[in-house]
């Protein structure tokens, strides 16, 4: 199953931690971005369209501005950003010309990719830039992006692009082998797990925190990007980019890194943008009747089953759904506003048209609006 995955996925999101190619005391290291190129090249021989979400540009510029250690404030973020992306597109503009291979920069915040219409023509330019055999490199806009519009790490960035992009398998290269079932560096013994049928709470807990300079993830990042385009029905590949040709020698089928697998169930593009691109902004906590109503009877949500509404939300917003324990189970775009419906919670549909009169929509959030988690 591993090997089929592997050879097969023909549109595949490379993302090249900043590990890879930059470092603190070096900046940018052109001859690993020029080793990447070689290596991606020879995966557009076999018929791969490759798409990169490329890291680095944030370290490229601490060392230009001579920064001694990570910015912690957002402006000098911002600006190391913007010194440092245009030395990176051209370490890689000029590492793919040499193969004759084109490339274009794309830049996304997380705002471009909530909004459903942008969201819509940045699938659309993907498309025609694959189209014409040009490879686009894709980054966080950091030199503009603030708390509120943040993807947030360039392993969540790539789920989102494997989702934008329709692509057949997620790729994060790093400075790691893949998951194992203990720490390496503490345990000699630890062996490397292959194949990852499910993401279970015992899987998570394996991931650790990020140990360097460089990275601002760690595999519970790449774990995270890896449940979420599992949903999308797109397995993730965690690989050691370190390694010369292993990347082309693994999807052809070869021994390393490992290989998460997506779930049967797929959700359609729609509820995936909803579940995991949205953030919410309320919540609405449920009874245990609206509970099982969602979950086993596929119902909408109806204001009778709301027991509580936390939060500030518009008419057409993201929401979470919490069972009585306080757990997410459930997210949707709500039909009203937070104001109004803290009145109508807990009311059946006839007597919110006596208090309220006609309302647009008797469902507080449809169900082709939800999405079971």
């Amino acid at each position: 199953m591993r090997d089929q995955l592997l050879v097969q996925a023909k549109r595949i999101v490379i993302k090249i931690g900043s590990s890879l190619i930059a470092s603190r005391a070096e900046g940018l290291r052109p001859q690993h971005i020029e080793r990447l190129a070689d290596e991606i090249a020879s995966l557009r021989t076999q018929g791969r369209e490759v798409l990169v979400v490329s890291s680095g540009a944030i370290v490229s510029g601490i060392r230009k501005l001579q920064l001694k250690e990570y910015p912690k404030h957002l402006p000098i973020k911002q600006a190391a950003a913007a010194v440092g992306q245009s030395r990176l597109m051209w370490a890689y503009e000029k590492a793919f010309e040499r193969l004759n291979i084109q490339v274009a920069q794309i830049l996304l915040t997380h705002q471009d990719l909530a909004d459903r219409r942008r969201f819509l023509n940045a699938r659309h330019t993907l498309a025609a830039l694959i189209g014409f055999g040009i490879v686009p490199i894709i980054n966080e806009n950091d030199t503009v992006a603030v708390d509120e519009i943040r993807v947030g790490d360039n392993d969540t960035l790539a789920s989102e692009v494997a989702h934008l992009a329709d692509a057949d398998l997620l790729v994060i290269l790093s400075d790691v082998d893949g998951l194992y079932t203990d720490d390496p560096r503490r345990n000699p013994s630890a062996t490397l797990i292959p194949l990852i049928k499910e993401i279970t709470p015992d899987i998570e807990r394996l991931a650790g925190a990020s140990s360097t300079f460089e990275g601002t993830g760690g595999m519970a990042t790449k774990l995270r990007a890896a449940k979420k385009v599992s949903e999308y029905g797109i397995p993730t590949l965690v690989l050691n980019g370190e390694r010369t040709e292993l990347l082309p020698t693994v999807l052809r089928g070869g021994p390393g890194g490992s290989l998460f697998l997506a779930r049967e169930r797929r959700l359609n593009s729609r509820k995936h943008w909803i579940a995991f691109t949205l953030r919410s902004r309320g919540h609405v906590h449920l009874d245990q009747g609206a509970v099982d109503a969602l979950t086993t009877r596929g119902r909408s949500l109806l204001a009778s089953g709301i027991l509580k509404v936390t939060g500030s939300f518009e008419a057409g917003d993201p929401v979470s759904c919490l069972a009585p324990g306080g757990k997410e189970f459930a997210k949707g775009l709500v039909n009203v506003s937070s104001d109004l419906l803290d009145h109508m919670k807990g009311l059946k549909t006839a007597d919110i048209h006596e208090r309220f009169g006609p309302q647009e929509y008797e469902e507080v959030i449809h169900r082709d609006n939800l999405v079971i988690l």
